[in-house]
């Protein structure tokens, strides 16, 4: 092997893992905890700014991993939003975890989960695959259990771990089924076989329960409002953003390559799984008025709208997906950050709670109409060309109905969205959330996702970008 290009192709996982590794030295090396945290924001910072300068394409381990333009960039849009929430994450951890001198641990969890989604999303078998998975998401049951003092806390990573654990052990049972029929675990070796058997038929099925707990499709959303409730803020936006994003990847993915032999089977299921997903994380959205649930029945409603672009099978639809989760990611995560800047500041998350909250803090207050016109899909905003490109995609192979259906929702969105925005600007309040300044890691963490907003949705050159990517992938 050669070394030179062992260390292109697989850069991003080295230097990730070794970032770790510092992590853990001067867990050791030093008492002083704030370093720890500007150590672990600097070194992902230049590790965010090497990925997008000359990473190799190719096969490494026969064929177990694989690295193309398409998967680097999308790793690249995973390392700015995790960089968002280490920015928007600096300020909790200086107060809350400072005192318990568990600072190191946050971010090597956050990082070891990341370096799992970095192996899922280069998989190019089942074994690789099985291993990404696994390493994103034991982390993150940690993660959630981080704040000790808060019985929600534990209760959140309980419900995850075992439910993870269930569809976990459902999708190990379909990769068997798979093997069994066709004897290879390898994507591009298992191809050929993918046909109307019975046995490849249900072990595909049961392999794709894995990624849809992951996006939080219905049936498997359940535990999507607990744990979001009760994870830490930080943790719950990695969760409805960085690991859903990276799910969605591999699923459009595995769909697009080694199922495309099966598509009209995996379109019926797809279909009304996207319908099921948008009107119950919609409906059940209206009826929240804690701000982290709000979000999380969002982000379930989100998670329909993305699998709908799937439905296409061709290279506009996976164009249209991949734009849609980078606009989803600035979106999700510009509100998030006003729900934690808030929450630190006082604690509060009630939608009540932001009555009048434009008096006060009107840039935060702006920020979050930004972001949830976004996530509505207004235009000029990122989110509307997102959605705008998936019922394209949708369009073009004829499902009419579900964008129909897909409008509706739409209109469902926008008006429990707007219940946030009349809150902040319209609704009184004899006491406001009072004005209040974040330290500069916030600040950085909120500018960002604006910036985002704007210029995926202005700048069009982007779209054109993923979409030669995504052709030159699929070829």
């Amino acid at each position: 092997m050669d070394l030179s290009n062992f260390f292109s192709i697989m850069r991003g996982e080295i230097v990730l893992a070794a970032i770790i590794l510092i992590l853990l030295l001067a867990e050791i090396a030093t008492k002083d905890k704030e370093k720890v945290i500007h150590l672990a924001i600097g070194l992902f910072l230049v590790h965010t700014v090497l990925g997008f300068f000359g990473v190799g394409e190719g096969v490494l381990f026969g064929g177990m991993f694989k690295t193309s333009s398409l998967v680097n960039m999308f790793k690249n849009i995973l390392n700015v939003g995790v960089m968002i929430v280490l920015f928007q994450s600096a300020e909790w951890v200086k107060s809350k975890l400072k005192k318990n001198e568990r600072v190191t641990e946050f971010y090597i969890l956050l990082f070891s989960s990341l370096l799992g989604m970095y192996y899922m999303i280069s998989a190019g078998d089942f074994l690789m695959f099985y291993i990404g998975i696994e390493m994103a998401s034991l982390p993150v049951a940690g993660l959630a259990a981080f704040d000790l003092y808060q019985k929600r806390s534990a209760e959140a990573a309980l419900k995850y771990i075992f439910l993870a654990a269930i569809t976990s052990g459902i999708s190990l049972l379909g990769i068997s089924f798979l093997y069994s029929a066709s004897g290879t675990i390898f994507f591009d070796e298992l191809k050929p076989f993918m046909t109307n058997d019975s046995l490849i038929t249900l072990g595909f099925l049961f392999f794709l329960v894995g990624l849809l707990f992951k996006i939080s499709i219905v049936p498997f959303h359940l535990w999507t409002a607990d744990v979001y409730e009760g994870a830490p803020i930080g943790v719950t936006s990695y969760l409805s953003v960085i690991s859903k994003g990276a799910s969605a990847f591999i699923l459009v993915i595995i769909l697009f390559t080694m199922a495309r032999p099966i598509m009209e089977l995996w379109r019926e299921v797809i279909y009304m799984l996207s319908i099921l997903t948008m009107f119950i994380g919609n409906i059940f959205a209206l009826r929240q008025k804690n701000m982290k649930r709000f979000l999380a029945f969002s982000s379930i409603a989100q998670a329909g709208f993305i699998i709908l672009g799937m439905l296409s099978g061709s290279q506009l639809g996976m164009s249209a997906v991949v734009f849609f989760l980078a606009t989803y990611i600035f979106s999700n995560l510009g509100a998030f950050g006003v729900v934690y800047a808030i929450a630190n500041q006082t604690g509060k998350e009630e939608m009540d709670d932001y009555n009048g909250f434009y008096r006060t803090n009107p840039l935060l207050s702006v920020l979050m109409m930004l972001a949830l016109f976004s996530l509505a899909g207004i235009p000029p905003v990122a989110g509307f060309f997102g959605k705008f490109f998936l019922f394209m995609s949708a369009a073009s192979v004829g499902y009419y109905w579900l964008i129909f259906f897909a409008v509706i929702n739409v209109t469902i969105s926008l008006y429990y969205y707007l219940l946030v925005v009349r809150a902040m600007f319209v609704r009184k309040n004899d006491n406001p959330i009072p004005a209040f300044k974040s330290d500069l890691y916030m600040k950085i963490g909120l500018i960002l996702p604006a910036v985002g907003i704007l210029l995926l949705g202005l700048y069009s050159p982007v779209y054109e970008h993923i979409n030669e990517l995504v052709g030159m992938f699929l070829k």
